[in-house]
């Protein structure tokens, strides 16, 4: 009988450890819901080529724009996807905070937990060195008489409502604004619109041509130290702009811990570290936990620019 206990117990054990060592045993998709070249396909990236290198199975990035609509029609496909980690979603702030509120079906209730977050991103207001403002004080007065047009990746996302509520807070208003899946250098250059709300990664080719009015964010940019955020300029509009990792629900969590300890990895390496450095991103890594508390957090910041641009 002893005998039989034990060898069963060993078989569980050795069960246990064979569906554990299943994942990861086919290729892993990375959904990254812009075009190639900003900050989170880049980290993603990265991430992804660690995964590969730690786990010997093939592991993309899979780049699916929404079309001036945001990040939605990529989550969309995450949260479709079968939980067993073999999907990934590289999300921003607006998937988890935003997305459940804008009624699309797919992601109300919220359908991802996440792995952790990485990323907070040198987001910028941002215009031609040629336009006759140079701060965002200059601009306010400016708009008050006169057209102004704003380049944004999408009406609902948290860095386009913090620039609406910031401008509607300093007493003006766009007179226009359109959504771009990329929004860079030649989007100001052609004169499709005055201002771009943006990544300075995707701006930084063409930096010295520019003037950067404000950062967006709970801190400074370190490429432009001297630059105020929208919150010094117009308190209360604190909203941190982060991307991180997102698993369907219901996904094991032997999946989502390997998935955590490639992207720790990459994160370390000198390629991240020197990113960081060349753009100001802040890249980090907050777990589980972390990101969910952040996650409450920001849909409390973001009811509240809510409710003043519905007023």
């Amino acid at each position: 009988m002893n005998k039989m206990i034990t060898h069963t117990a060993l078989a569980l054990v050795l069960s246990a450890t064979a569906a554990f060592a299943e994942y990861p045993e086919k290729p892993v998709e990375f959904i990254v819901p812009f075009p190639p070249g900003d900050l989170e396909d880049v980290l993603t990236r990265m991430i992804a080529d660690k995964f590969q290198e730690m786990y010997g199975v093939p592991a993309a990035v899979v780049n699916k724009p929404g079309g001036g609509g945001g990040p939605f029609p990529g989550a969309v496909e995450v949260a479709g996807a079968k939980p067993d980690g073999y999907t990934v979603g590289s999300f921003v702030i607006d998937v988890p905070v935003v997305g459940p509120t804008i009624g699309i079906p797919e992601l109300d209730p919220n359908p991802f937990d996440p792995v952790g977050i990485f990323l907070t991103y040198p987001f910028v207001v941002a215009t031609l060195a040629s336009q006759p403002y140079d701060t965002w004080e200059e601009l306010s007065e400016y708009a008050k008489t006169n057209d102004v047009s704003l380049g944004h990746y999408g009406s609902f996302l948290a860095p386009t409502q913090v620039t609406f509520a910031g401008a509607q807070k300093s007493g003006w208003d766009f007179t226009s604004e359109a959504a771009f899946d990329l929004l860079d250098c030649n989007v100001l250059a052609s004169g499709d619109v005055d201002i771009v709300n943006a990544t300075l990664q995707t701006l930084l080719p063409c930096i010295d041509d520019l003037k950067i009015l404000a950062s967006i964010g709970e801190a400074r940019t370190p490429v432009t130290p001297d630059t105020p955020t929208i919150a010094e300029l117009v308190p209360g509009l604190t909203l941190s702009l982060w991307n991180g990792l997102f698993l369907p629900k219901g996904t094991p969590q032997e999946a989502a811990d390997k998935i955590e300890a490639a992207a720790k990895a990459a994160l370390e390496t000198d390629a991240a570290k020197k990113l960081a450095q060349d753009t100001g991103a802040l890249i980090y890594w907050k777990d589980a936990a972390q990101a969910s508390d952040q996650i409450a957090q920001d849909i409390e910041v973001n009811t509240e620019i809510q409710q003043l641009l519905d007023n």
